[in-house]
């Protein structure tokens, strides 16, 4: 894993953004863009989002107690969530009635070329924020194909500030796009269209968080392959086979593994227990994330029931 979840790519994208918005607003008082607002308005939540993705990785840190015995490690699952809200909401929504309002009552821009400088300018710190995640998601996506990185990651912070940074970026070039057309054509309804592709950008995106997101804030197992390695771990010495396992996800770190083991028969007790202890050392040498593993040891019943089974 990155190290401190993406806390880099976390910081990176929240000073960039920060310094972005103030532009873009200074650049919409200017010109009047209806583009330039939404993408202002865009910068903002971003900025703001940062902030909680990084509010929610120091609370995910603070210890277990009576009332939260697993600790409080989903926190980074509900603040992801929360960022997915507001980027629908402040930025999405908002995109869309500016862009709409602007189709149906366009407005001549003022001095555009001040708009499109930030613009351009906007776009070279968004894609240092972008090259960011790419690096610190490179990091710890192995051969996953990037859709399947963001599907599957437990690790809510990449995969936001990768898809807001994807959104911002290309969010950056609607805008220039509509502001520039508005320009060459004289028509300053292409404003507006730009504004709206904003928004539908962002609420496609928004969706896709609020998806996963959601999924990792009820409770997410473990893949297939890491799956297959705990079984496989846990199947040695005395232990014959796995007769059922639950896993889940309680943090983006911190791996709760329940599972019911057919042991040998004719262990002693101190074997049974040994043979435990070393099946969760094998497990947490293999798979480390696995902090919380339950094991109960039962018979394997398999020959008595097919012998009692009727013919």
């Amino acid at each position: 894993m990155a190290a401190g979840g993406g806390l880099k790519a976390i910081i990176a994208a929240l000073l960039a953004n920060a310094g972005i918005a103030i532009a873009k607003f200074v650049g919409f008082l200017i010109t009047g863009s209806s583009s330039m607002l939404a993408e202002s308005v865009h910068s903002v939540a971003d900025t703001s989002n940062q902030g909680l993705l990084l509010l929610g990785h120091k609370t995910s840190k603070r210890r277990a107690t009576s009332e939260h015995p697993f600790g409080y490690g989903r926190d980074r699952y509900f603040y992801s969530f929360i960022v997915a809200l507001m980027l629908f909401t402040l930025g999405s929504a908002f995109a869309l009635y500016e862009g709409i309002h602007k189709v149906q009552h366009p407005e001549e821009l003022t001095t555009p070329v001040v708009a499109i400088t930030i613009l351009v300018v906007a776009i070279v710190l968004e894609t240092f924020s972008f090259r960011t995640a790419i690096v610190e998601s490179r990091a710890i996506k192995g051969d996953k194909t990037w859709w399947a990185f963001i599907r599957q990651s437990k690790t809510p912070e990449l995969p936001v500030v990768l898809l807001e940074d994807a959104g911002a970026l290309f969010g950056l070039v609607f805008a220039l796009i509509g502001v520039g057309l508005s320009v060459v054509t004289g028509d300053p309804v292409w404003d507006g269209i730009g504004t709206v592709m904003i928004g539908v950008l962002l609420g496609i995106i928004a969706i896709i968080l609020i998806v996963e997101m959601k999924s990792l804030l009820i409770g997410e197992g473990s893949g297939q392959r890491e799956l297959a390695t705990i079984m496989g771990e846990l199947t040695a010495d005395g232990i014959e086979r796995v007769i059922h396992i639950r896993t889940q996800y309680i943090g983006p770190e911190e791996l709760l593994v329940a599972a019911k083991l057919a042991m040998r028969k004719g262990l002693s007790m101190s074997e049974v227990a040994r043979a435990i202890d070393d099946a969760e050392t094998r497990v947490r040498q293999k798979v480390p994330v696995a902090r919380l593993i339950y094991l109960e040891p039962d018979l394997d019943r398999t020959a008595d029931d097919k012998a009692t089974a009727p013919h």
